[in-house]
């Protein structure tokens, strides 16, 4: 069986939610693979929560309580933004259950490459239904635009509607938390593990880099995993990630931010656009586990496929191992090495510096 496929099987549990036991598990099944491959995996150990769902509730509360004083929602507002840019001064008090990443490397060098991917899945959702998905970004917009005007909204009449929009919404959420099922992911993304360990194993390091895979968990609730694997990488990491490449059409993102965007750089997004296969794409529907490391400085690039604009099956029950498409992976990981095959075929020329 090709480690495509054994990857897949591996994954084959009814979810992987967010430091959950169902989670733990996924990466003890991952670490012994890696183990059996003659390979030592490092596990990095930090602490999250099982879903978002609690944080965009306070912050839908605070912002809903306009109608009591101004300064709810002006607190709600600020959370809203530093939570959407992908900041949460608050996780310290919040981040309680145990997750981890689990880091690989092969060869010796003086600069690093990362193959990276998030093994954690998501509860689902009522905007991810098929039939409103698309209209995603458009909610997130109107409810961004509501959010930062509501400490100013809240000095007006406009205050009991907007209340009531806040309050309604802080009710979705509970439901959400209470009833709402944790998918199966065989999409999003048991799809890029299993590319990003494929095309490690089958990948010598490039001349004067050291070849890493990481897999993180808590991506879904924050890029959790991300920012713990933050201080384990070299400075000047490549970093390619691979999120939601099971079905769909092929793209590489040239950046990425819900209200903010930032941009990719170096050397991967360079060969990416020299690459065929795969179409740009500036993505501005949620985030990746790329952000925090773009954020600081790293080259990254991130990997997805997309149908409509928007992932396929993303967060919906419909997200499983069955619907996936075998073609769109092997091709993917043909992408994948090709990508890697630019940067080896420069060597010591301008892309790699």
């Amino acid at each position: 069986m090709e480690a495509l496929e054994e990857v897949l099987e591996l994954l084959k549990l009814p979810h992987r939610g967010s430091a959950t036991a169902l989670e733990a598990e996924a990466f003890r099944r991952l670490r012994g693979f890696l183990e059996a491959q003659g390979l030592k995996p490092s596990e990095i150990p930090f602490r999250g929560m099982p879903s978002y769902g609690p944080e965009l509730l306070a912050l839908s509360l605070l912002l809903g309580l306009g109608f009591l004083s101004p300064l709810f929602p002006l607190a709600g507002a600020l959370g809203f933004y530093l939570y959407f840019t992908g900041r949460r001064p608050w996780g310290r008090l919040l981040d309680r259950h145990p997750s981890r990443n689990l880091l690989a490397w092969k060869g010796e060098g003086t600069r690093a490459l990362v193959l990276m991917a998030h093994v954690d899945t998501a509860k689902t959702y009522f905007l991810y239904h098929p039939k409103r998905v698309k209209g995603f970004r458009r909610s997130f917009l109107l409810n961004a635009c509501l959010a930062l005007l509501s400490p100013l909204l809240a000095l007006t009449p406009l205050k009991w509607p907007l209340s009531l929009y806040f309050l309604l919404q802080a009710a979705l959420l509970l439901h959400r938390e209470l009833s709402a099922p944790y998918v199966e992911g065989g999409n999003d993304n048991a799809s890029g593990v299993a590319v990003a360990t494929a095309l490690f194993l089958e990948t010598d390091p490039p001349p004067g880099f050291r070849l890493g895979l990481a897999l993180t968990g808590c991506e879904e609730v924050g890029a959790l995993g991300a920012k713990a694997l933050l201080p384990h990488l070299p400075e000047g990491t490549l970093v390619l990630n691979l999120d939601n490449v099971g079905r769909g059409e092929l793209f590489y993102a040239e950046g990425e931010g819900m209200l903010r965007y930032v941009p990719y750089r170096g050397p991967l997004l360079e060969a990416a656009r020299k690459t065929p296969g795969a179409r740009p794409v500036r993505y501005r529907l949620a985030y990746f586990d790329t952000l925090p490391l773009a954020q600081r400085g790293l080259p990254t690039l991130t990997l997805i496929r997309l149908e409509g604009g928007v992932p396929p099956d993303w967060h919906w029950p419909t997200d499983t191992f069955a619907r996936l498409d075998q073609k769109a992976l092997k091709d993917t990981l043909a992408y994948a090495r090709s990508l890697l095959k630019a940067l080896v075929d420069k060597g010591q020329g301008d892309l790699l510096h």
